[in-house]
């Protein structure tokens, strides 16, 4: 499935976590993963929404769940969400120990209010 744009399936995710985020000490809600060159972000209900800076900045379109139990795939180009796609290269998620909202540690008391503010 090499003919889907956006998309390669041999490159692996980048981390465990966001890549801007664990930069920066950050944290997030839940994890998206680029299909394209498997840079891994926080989504859009997360703080920072770096997913979505991602694909500003690169223009690669898709993005896969990096969530435990999820295959769905978004696309930003045409706004349509996808119940499921291609087998990326493993992982296919972040580490099942690793909570949600993450990482463990730097996720304030009161991130639920954060989220909604």
């Amino acid at each position: 499935m090499t003919d889907i744009k956006g998309l390669d399936a041999t490159v692996p995710p980048s981390g465990d976590g966001c890549v801007e985020c664990d930069a920066v000490g950050g944290w997030w809600f839940h994890l998206r993963r680029c299909a394209q060159c498997g840079h891994v972000g926080c989504c859009d209900s997360s703080p920072s929404k770096h997913a979505t800076g991602h694909f500003k900045e690169t223009g690669h379109p898709l993005v896969q769940s990096f969530e435990p139990g999820e295959e769905w795939f978004w696309d930003f180009e045409t706004q349509e969400m996808f119940e499921s796609g291609p087998t990326l290269a493993a992982p296919d998620s972040h580490p099942l120990g690793q909570p949600a909202p993450g990482p463990e540690g730097r996720v304030p008391a009161d991130w639920a209010r954060t989220l909604r503010g």
